[in-house]
C-alpha cells in the first residue's frame, strides 16, 4: 500500500507556518516540520505541484529532521505574484527568501528540488543565500535546458514540429477540468511510470488540477524558454541526481547531461520503470537519498564544527 494514501490520506501537521518575504515583496507560504534542533533539509516542488507533493518525505523524514517544505509562487498557499513575477530569478529569489526565514546564519541543509524546484535550485547557484546554507543537493527528475525539445509527451519524431508542440501544450491556457478516470490516464501517461499504483496517480492528479490555471501557463511559459545550463555549472555544492527512467517529461537525457557537467557531482540514480514524478513513485528511494546527503554533509559536518569549537 502506498505510504503516499492509506494512513497518509490525513496530510502531515506542519509543527510550524511562516511567510518568508521574497525579493519583489511576494509572499512564499513556508511549513515547518519535525524538531527545530534537528538536521535541515529544504524541499522545492515542482510545476503544478504544492507541499502536499512532498507528504510521503515530510512522513519520513519529520521523525529526526527539520523539514522545510514551500509553495511555489502561484502554487498551493503561496499567491500569484504579480505581472514580471514568473522567471527563473524569481524562483530563485524565493528560494533564498525561504533559506533566510527558516535557518539560522550559516546553518546547513540539504536541499531537494523535483522538477521546476530542482530548476529552482540550479537558478539560485551563485546566489549568496544558497552558498551561505546549502550543504548538499539533490536534484529530482529535472531539467536545465531544451525541455521542449527533449520531451516524449508527444509521440512524434524529434524535431521542429515537436518541440513547437510541446512549447505550446507548455503554455496550454485550457482549463484541466475536474479529476476523473480520464484526467487520470492522461496525467499517468504524460507523468507517471506504467506501473503507478492507482492511489499514487489519483493523488498526484489531485494535486496537479488544484493548481491556478494562470500560475500553470505563466511557468509553462517559462519551461518552454529555459535555459540554466550556466547554473549547473554553477553548483558547487555536492549535487546527487535521480531520475525516472520512463520519465517522458523530463527524460534521463537530462539528467545525465546534469550529472555530467555537475562541479562536484555524486553520481545518477536511475530508477526503473518510474516516470517523472519520482517523490510519490519511489518515496522510499527519494527520502533514503536525502538521508543519506543529511548523514554524510549536515549530521558529519555539523559533529567536525563542534569538536573544532571544543578543542578551540
Amino acid at each position: 500500500m502506498s505510504r503516499l494514501l492509506h494512513r497518509d490520506t490525513v496530510p502531515p501537521v506542519p509543527a510550524a507556518e511562516v511567510t518568508a518575504r521574497s525579493a519583489d515583496g511576494a509572499r512564499i507560504h513556508v511549513e515547518l516540520h519535525g524538531p527545530e534542533d534537528a538536521p535541515a533539509v529544504v524541499l522545492a516542488h515542482g510545476w503544478t505541484c504544492n507541499t502536499r507533493f512532498w507528504d510521503a518525505q515530510i512522513r519520513d523524514l519529520a521523525a529526526d529532521h527539520r523539514v522545510i517544505a514551500y509553495d511555489q509562487r502561484g502554487h498551493g498557499l503561496t499567491p500569484e505574484p504579480g505581472p514580471g513575477g514568473y522567471s527563473t530569478n524569481a524562483l530563485a529569489d524565493d528560494l533564498e527568501a525561504v533559506l533566510a526565514a527558516t535557518l539560522a546564519p550559516g546553518q546547513k541543509a540539504v536541499l531537494a528540488g523535483h522538477s521546476m524546484g530542482g530548476m529552482t535550485v540550479i537558478a539560485a547557484a551563485s546566489r549568496p543565500g544558497l552558498r551561505e546554507h546549502a550543504a548538499a543537493v539533490l536534484l529530482c527528475s529535472t531539467g536545465a535546458t531544451r525541455l521542449a525539445a527533449e520531451a516524449l509527451v508527444l509521440p512524434l519524431r524529434a524535431g521542429a514540429l515537436r518541440t513547437r508542440l510541446t512549447t505550446a501544450v507548455l503554455g496550454a491556457k485550457a482549463p484541466l477540468g475536474p479529476v476523473n478516470p480520464v484526467s487520470r490516464k492522461i496525467l499517468k501517461y504524460a507523468t507517471m511510470g506504467r506501473g503507478s499504483a492507482p492511489d499514487r496517480v489519483d493523488a498526484c492528479a489531485r494535486i496537479v488540477h488544484a493548481c491556478p490555471r494562470r500560475a500553470r501557463v505563466e511557468w509553462g511559459h517559462v519551461l518552454g524558454e529555459l535555459d540554466l545550463a550556466a547554473g549547473v555549472r554553477a553548483l558547487r555544492v555536492p549535487t546527487a541526481v535521480i531520475a525516472g527512467t520512463d520519465d517522458r517529461l523530463t527524460p534521463p537525457v537530462h539528467a545525465r547531461a546534469i550529472a555530467d557537467a555537475l562541479p562536484v557531482g555524486l553520481g545518477l540514480t536511475e530508477l526503473t520503470g518510474m516516470g517523472h514524478m519520482t517523490p510519490v513513485e519511489a518515496p522510499e528511494a527519494v527520502s533514503a537519498k536525502i538521508r543519506e546527503l543529511v548523514t554524510r554533509y549536515v549530521t558529519t559536518g555539523a559533529a567536525a564544527t563542534a569538536e573544532k569549537e571544543d578543542v578551540a
